[in-house]
């Protein structure tokens, strides 16, 4: 039988791997000039806000700013920094994938340099992201890199201990908030037991170079300026971090499927979302809204990924989600294989209720 799909009452063929595959190939090729303009936009924006708010606390100790107005501005510039360190982490997503440039040496090196600023040890990083584009969707391989989800038979048959430490982790203080100070600043500065030696020898090359950072930065503007600065910026650029990561796989009819009924292409094409963004947001999130078409092809770099969405009508069949539509996510926690969607601990207990009042009658 043809295999197809129904799309607004019509029914349009499903492309194979090669057909869609002959759709990106000219989007895969690296533009050097888009590349180096998004390096020296992003890595130039952050090193101007570094230059005025160390003017910022010169005139400070000079009493030429109030102490309280000078820490606001301080705070305000730190998270509006954190914002363009999220633009910096998709060019280190892109060096990882081997896409951004098309030389492997400067890839790597600039990946190094950008996990420096967004403190994320390239290689340790590269392998683990690796396996969440291989496995994404696929309950049989859950567990690397990627948010802790548990299906609504794995929950129910829980320990008590087990359900409530997985209900503290998709709270949304926690897992939006907490949770990615925690994977930045610490879970990051240990290596994976299962990685191999370079990856392992990743983590403790960055921590080392995160170290020294830290040292000039502290002499330069001193122990609690840079403490005020630095976790500003790292929780709102791992908050943000979070959240993009968040919605471009929890959603209502996200997909997931045990072991042998997984197809990459279906992966891609129904569990990544295509997350709409105001064009201000779309520059500093790296156009990885499309993140449909990025785990269709990894190989194809953050600057043409509008591109190739807006190529092809194949692109374009994955519902787009804006920011007040991506809110509802919130309250999806875990997937419901009967049901085939992902649903709320509120859905979970009405279901379980109708059960009860069914066995009674």
């Amino acid at each position: 039988m043809e295999n197809v799909e129904k799309t607004a009452g019509t029914k349009r063929k499903k492309k194979s791997v090669s057909e869609w595959k002959a759709l990106v190939a000219e989007f895969q090729k690296p533009h050097a000039g888009r590349a180096w303009w998004q390096v020296f936009n992003t890595m130039g924006s952050l090193l101007g806000i570094w230059i005025g708010l160390y003017f910022l606390q010169s005139a400070m100790q000079a009493d030429e700013i109030a102490s309280s107005t000078g820490w606001w501005i301080t705070v305000l510039l730190s998270a509006f920094a954190g914002l363009i360190i999220v633009r910096a982490f998709i060019i280190f997503h892109d060096c990882g994938h081997g896409s951004f440039l098309a030389s492997k040496k400067t890839n790597n090196a600039l990946g190094f340099i950008t996990g420096l600023v967004t403190f994320t040890p390239y290689y340790q990083w590269r392998w683990e992201h690796a396996i969440h584009h291989s496995t994404t969707g696929d309950l049989s391989r859950r567990g690397v890199g990627d948010i802790w989800t548990l299906t609504v038979k794995e929950y129910l048959e829980s320990t008590r201990w087990r359900r409530f430490t997985y209900r503290m982790a998709r709270n949304p203080v926690i897992l939006f908030l907490i949770a990615p100070l925690f994977l930045f600043l610490i879970l990051q500065r240990f290596p994976n037991p299962k990685a191999k030696s370079r990856e392992k020898k990743s983590v403790h090359l960055m921590n080392l170079a995160i170290v020294a950072k830290a040292a000039v930065i502290i002499w330069i503007f001193g122990f609690v300026p840079w403490l005020v600065i630095q976790l500003t910026m790292m929780t709102v650029a791992g908050s943000c971090g979070v959240w993009l990561f968040y919605v471009q796989h929890q959603f209502e009819d996200a997909y997931w499927v045990k072991g042998d009924e997984w197809d990459f292409t279906t992966a891609a094409m129904e569990g990544s979302s295509f997350y709409k963004l105001p064009k201000v947001l779309q520059w500093f999130s790296g156009n990885i809204g499309f993140h449909h078409v990025h785990h269709l092809n990894p190989m194809i770099p953050n600057y043409n990924l509008e591109r190739c969405h807006c190529s092809d009508p194949y692109f374009e069949k994955v519902p787009p989600m804006n920011i007040m539509t991506s809110l509802k996510t919130i309250n999806y926690r875990l997937w419901d294989e009967d049901n085939g969607k992902m649903i709320g601990f509120r859905q979970l207990k009405r279901q379980l209720a109708r059960k009860e009042l069914d066995q009674a009658a």
